[in-house]
């Protein structure tokens, strides 16, 4: 490794190298760029909420990247590292994979410096709702102007609670619930928004497998069934994303990589009783002793297909670059691998799907919930019987002509319930989301292979996300 190399960039300098690294080959017009890459605002609070038998002090923040689009959209994150650089990096990269995926929004984000498990239900919904207050009434939450969603710590319980919060502070708002999405279900939240981001993870690399060029540039073939796959942070994500893999996609997960170490198993682990056990037990530790690794962090340097990054920012850095052998890595979490050692890993012809691209089933099927708030009605409820009874004509003349012909020809025997049945709104929201993540990946793949300066796939998403910026702000006048 280079010597020269002094120390490592954080994750806002990584943003921002990596940004600088493509609008290096970008045509821009005089300031434009500057006004891209640097971030609006950052509104900072810091307020009290009296919880056993004193006043205890918080500090929050929310961050407006760029207003190119509004709303803008950006989860908060309930966690002790919290702080402005994190929070403005994070916005950041909201904007650009709101661009690359199309999705009509600006990018933010928020954070409260927090850990949530040393608060019971009660008290956390007291700081949260106090949070929101503060946000709320400075227009930082608002269906027109900024949407929060859940980032690591918070879910759907939280979102609901920022929800009746802003409903309550805005009794006249029809369009209350889409403040903010993420909600539950019943709290008009809509189906598939919990599993949405892991459920993107895997249609990227289903994406990514449909492209041979591609795949033969990560040294692999073929599909992703037997794929030996580690992922690293089993929390919604990760969780999510192994499940699919594993149960839809043939996958092995021979390596799962927790806060308390790590599990390892050639055959390929039981997702769901490895998911059962860390909410029992809260880490890996004691699950099986004769595949449990106590170094978690080693089992990134795992020889293996895939590498599934799902936690943390900067796990794959300089430290541990030279010791990667994954050919393979896909961003399910943000900046999971820091400027210099993405440098270093294309170098060697790695190949990296950029978590702006992998991590983007949020954001998507937050748009969708969004879209869902504000007309009042779920996905599927004026078309899907329609469906159904047009699909029963042609059933009803299959039949018919099934029973002139005879022994000669039938029939499937479970073609008719499958056909008969409309899409509910689940389907529809995986529908559009596995549309976008493919039409996503082919805007990237195309810069990537049409471009002899673009070596990797992250500065080809840079490239588009920025060039579809620049064209919102020059519709604008700027």
């Amino acid at each position: 490794m280079d010597g020269s190399v002094t120390r490592e960039p954080t994750f806002r300098e990584s943003v921002d190298l990596m940004f600088n690294r493509a609008a290096a080959l970008m045509e821009l017009t005089p300031g434009l760029e500057d006004k891209i890459r640097v971030c609006n605002s950052t509104y900072t609070v810091r307020f009290g909420v009296k919880l056993r038998g004193k006043i205890h002090t918080f500090t929050g923040y929310r961050s407006v990247h760029s207003e190119h689009m509004e709303p803008v959209k950006g989860g908060i994150r309930y966690a002790m590292g919290v702080n402005q650089d994190e929070v403005e990096a994070l916005a950041a990269l909201m904007t650009y994979k709101c661009a690359l995926v199309e999705t009509p929004f600006g990018g933010s984000k928020g954070g409260l410096c927090i850990d949530p498990r040393e608060y019971d239900e009660d008290e956390l919904e007291r700081i949260t709702r106090r949070f929101t207050y503060e946000l709320a009434k400075r227009d930082l939450i608002h269906p027109s102007q900024n949407v929060p969603a859940p980032d690591m710590g918070t879910g759907e319980r939280e979102m609901a609670w920022i929800a009746d919060q802003y409903a309550r502070m805005n009794t006249t708002d029809i369009n209350s619930r889409a403040c903010v999405t993420g909600k539950p279900p019943h709290a008009g939240g809509i189906q598939g928004r919990v599993e949405a981001t892991g459920r993107g993870v895997q249609y990227a690399l289903r994406e990514f497998f449909r492209h041979p060029d591609g795949v033969r540039d990560a040294g692999l073939s073929g599909t992703l069934e037997g794929k030996r796959i580690v992922v690293q942070g089993l929390g919604n994500v990760g969780y999510h994303a192994a499940k699919f893999l594993l149960e839809e996609d043939g996958a092995r997960i021979v390596g799962i990589i927790e806060r308390d170490g790590a599990l390892v198993d050639d055959e390929g682990l039981d997702v769901e009783a490895v998911s059962h056990w860390i909410r029992n037990h809260g880490g890996v530790s004691g699950y099986s002793s004769s595949g449990y690794v106590e170094d978690g962090p080693s089992v990134l340097e795992k020889d293996c297909d895939i590498l599934v990054p799902a936690a943390l920012e900067g796990v794959i850095n300089l430290t541990n670059v030279d010791r990667i052998k994954a050919p393979l890595i896909i961003e399910a979490a943000n900046g999971p691998v820091t400027a210099g050692a993405d440098e270093i890993l294309c170098k060697r012809g790695t190949v990296i799907i950029p978590d702006m691209y992998a991590n983007a089933g949020g954001v998507t099927v937050s748009y969708f919930e969004w879209v869902k708030n504000l007309s009042h009605i779920r996905f599927g409820r004026m078309q899907r019987r329609q469906e159904e009874a047009r699909h029963m004509l042609i059933v009803q003349e299959l039949e018919r002509l099934s029973r002139s012909l005879g022994d000669e020809w039938t029939l499937t025997s479970d073609f008719k319930d499958k056909y008969l049945r409309g899409a509910d709104e689940l389907e529809l929201v995986r529908s559009g989301l596995d549309d976008t993540m493919r039409t996503a990946y082919q805007a990237m793949y195309d810069v990537w292979r049409a471009r002899d300066d673009v070596m990797d796939l992250r500065t080809a998403a840079y490239i588009v996300a920025i060039d579809r910026v620049a064209a919102s702000y020059k519709a604008k006048g700027l």
